[in-house]
């Protein structure tokens, strides 16, 4: 598979992507986040630690130092990895092999990824926000997950005020599902979803206190 990169605004799911996509390889996914990665050893380490077709997940790929950059280069183009030994005029260089792999990398901002590393992902794909019925199925995926019991009213008031984000959607149905238990009988309608969401000053489009400001 070709490296790829995965793109848009946050709480979409592009983590959740990375996994199903090393799930249908049948291959182990390794996880790391730009930040962490901070010299160019921290990300040698990894590479050699690699297996033969496992993917590399990066979160925030935007974040790589430009030296770190320059390791990957070599690495995602022809699976080695070039290390200087020594230092000075009796430095040398030598070329590791590394088994192949896949990169995924994930990021919120594309414009701050470097032209050279953007070039190197040969599949990139931009997430956008979800679809009300993608919404409601998902709200209704997570109410299951948590045995909550939700009615189909319920199901779209949530979904509304999710802003088309899975990630807000299974927040504000987890405060409505407090909510229900403390204040309802436990299950949720639109009317205990529009209450729950207003105690937290969540209007009708998804906004909340800090939004409006």
């Amino acid at each position: 598979l070709d490296h790829v990169l995965l793109y848009g605004p946050p709480g979409l799911g592009k983590t959740t992507f990375a996994h199903v996509i090393a799930n249908e390889m049948n291959v182990n996914i390794r996880v790391t986040a730009g930040p962490a990665i901070e010299r160019p050893g921290d990300l040698a380490a990894i590479l050699t630690n690699l297996r033969q077709e496992e993917v590399l997940f990066i979160d925030e790929v935007h974040r790589l130092g430009r030296a770190v950059e320059e390791i990957l280069y070599p690495a995602m183009e022809d699976f080695c990895l070039d290390i200087v030994i020594g230092k000075g005029a009796g430095a040398r260089s030598i070329r590791l092999k590394l088994p192949r792999f896949t990169i995924i990398g994930a990021t919120t901002r594309l414009a701050l990824l470097t032209a050279p590393l953007r070039t190197r992902f040969g599949a990139v794909h931009r997430l956008d926000f979800y679809s009300q019925q993608a919404m409601e199925a998902i709200v209704r995926r997570g109410s299951g997950l948590l045995k909550m019991p939700i009615d189909e009213e319920g199901v779209s008031e949530i979904g509304r005020r999710a802003r088309g984000t899975p990630r807000v959607a299974l927040r504000l149905l987890r405060r409505v599902r407090d909510y229900a238990q403390v204040r309802a009988d436990g299950a949720i309608s639109a009317q205990v979803a529009a209450a729950a969401l207003s105690l937290l000053e969540i209007d009708s489009l998804g906004l909340d206190d800090i939004d409006r400001r």
